[in-house]
């Protein structure tokens, strides 16, 4: 199957930025996609939900501007992510101001749903879906879902607990449609690999909550940019999905993070999402185990720019 052209058209690099919660907002989506790379946020992270349509005015009054000064240097496509799970009570809301901005590509997450991708494709939108494991994935693309994106072991917050070998291989047994790989991706030579694999892009997350235009307090880019693999923690304690945390956000936080209780997957409740006092969501941050790559806190710009330049020479070292 052919990659979507919204998927590969205006992409400095294959590479997705992560929607990260709370982190990512507008002037952060504005910059990854101006640097090449498609911007995502979370809707969740608009708060009250009528900033939601503030939010998506303004991107996509921001994209078309620069596409109409920049002719030869047109911004990549943005995406919005929908948690589809039926504690997210704005889901139809959120929904709706996708349909009315026509967003290209909607990132669905935590349950496959019919009617959400029929709504994105009444008007030529995508939808990717995140998954941690093949059922998941086979589901998804039954119910309607144009791509996957495989959350592999050691990706930033929710994330599966299976290689991106093996999980890559699997679905690519049976789906031949667009494939996004999430794991510990923190360099150039990793987008690389990601696509030896089997992948079409690499999905991002962690590098792009240490930037200058990330709505992330500093404490917690300075942990970033101070931790590395050793640091994380992958507990389902805080949301009933297992994930991976910084340890020292939750030792902060009053907690052990070597002894940190296991939650009840059924009491998984993302009404929490509207609430940014709540210690699960506002004060322990999630990470990805690639971070020993990130070494500063630096513009979007220069963070795409460096892995353009390690994309490119892990290309030239293996191609020639």
């Amino acid at each position: 199957m052919a990659l979507s052209s919204v998927l590969k058209d205006n992409l400095r690099l294959p590479v997705v930025g992560a929607p990260l919660f709370i982190v990512s907002h507008p002037p952060l989506v504005l910059a990854q996609c101006k640097a090449g790379i498609v911007g995502s946020f979370p809707a969740l992270n608009a708060r009250p939900e009528s900033q939601l349509d503030e939010w998506l005015a303004e991107i996509t009054g921001a994209l078309a501007d620069h596409n109409q000064k920049n002719p030869d240097n047109p911004a990549a496509p943005f995406a919005v992510n929908q948690i589809v799970h039926t504690s997210n009570k704005r889901l139809e809301h959120d929904l709706g101001l996708c349909v009315k901005y026509r967003v290209p590509i909607v990132i669905s997450s935590l349950g496959a749903v019919p009617e959400v991708n029929q709504a994105i494709h009444s008007y030529g939108g995508i939808v990717l879906h995140d998954i941690i494991n093949n059922r998941h994935a086979n589901s998804a693309i039954r119910k309607g879902a144009d791509g996957l994106i495989a959350v592999a072991a050691g990706a930033g917050g929710h994330a599966g607990p299976y290689s991106p070998f093996a999980l890559i291989q699997e679905i690519r047994e049976w789906f031949d449609g667009p494939l996004l790989l999430s794991g510990a991706i923190a360099n150039g030579g990793a987008v690389l690999a990601a696509q030896a694999m089997g992948a079409d892009l690499a999905y991002i997350g962690s590098p792009f909550i240490a930037t200058c235009e990330a709505r992330a307090v500093d404490a917690y880019k300075e942990m970033i940019v101070e931790s590395d693999a050793k640091d994380i923690v992958y507990s389902n304690y805080f949301t009933g999905i297992h994930g991976n945390y910084l340890k020292p956000s939750i030792a902060k936080a009053g907690m052990d993070p070597e002894n940190l209780p296991e939650a009840d997957p059924s009491k998984m409740d993302f009404s929490k999402a509207s609430q940014p006092g709540s210690k699960a969501w506002k004060d322990i941050w999630g990470c990805g185990q690639g971070i020993g790559a990130v070494k500063e806190i630096q513009p979007v710009a220069d963070l795409v720019g460096r892995l353009h330049r390690e994309y490119q020479a892990a290309r030239t070292m293996i191609c020639g």
